[in-house]
């Protein structure tokens, strides 16, 4: 296990979209740990395996002590809407308002493999988004842009 550097805002590594994990072996066990140690070492709730330079659909998030390790993320359904301050480990020190879905519903593969459903309100719907949305190159910021225009 390791602790990782966080890549900040500003590296292209951030904006591009990530391959999807095909082949789960010991490398891919060893990067859901370094990202968990990365995570806790930093105080934040989810990391995404972009955030320290892997362009690889890889995502870990912990809330109150409940680890979720997701691989090849997928949002398979939302409802309702929740307006809060977010933040981000590429962006230390940065907050602003994002309007996220209330509720998320989100299918994902462990490091063997295999396939999980998770729920989750607050908090941990707006990390499902906010973590899946580094997948695919998305910022935060971006939100915090359009909630200002609307």
């Amino acid at each position: 296990m390791a602790i990782r550097n966080i890549v900040k805002h500003g590296d292209d590594v951030l904006t591009k979209k990530c391959r999807k994990i095909e082949v789960f072996d010991q490398r891919l066990s060893q990067l859901v740990d370094d990202l968990f140690d990365t995570l806790y070492e930093s105080g934040g709730v989810g990391l995404a395996a972009p955030q320290v330079g892997v362009l690889k659909r890889v995502v870990v998030i912990d809330i109150d002590d409940e680890p979720y390790e997701l691989i090849n993320p997928e949002i398979i359904e939302t409802r309702g809407v929740q307006n809060g301050p977010e933040g981000c480990l590429s962006y230390p020190g940065q907050f602003g308002m994002v309007k996220r879905p209330m509720y998320v519903k989100i299918k994902a593969q462990d490091r063997t493999g295999e396939w999980h459903e998770y729920e989750g309100e607050e908090l941990l719907a707006r990390a499902f988004c906010h973590e899946t949305d580094h997948l695919d190159g998305n910022m935060f910021m971006r939100l915090v842009d359009e909630w200002l225009e609307s």
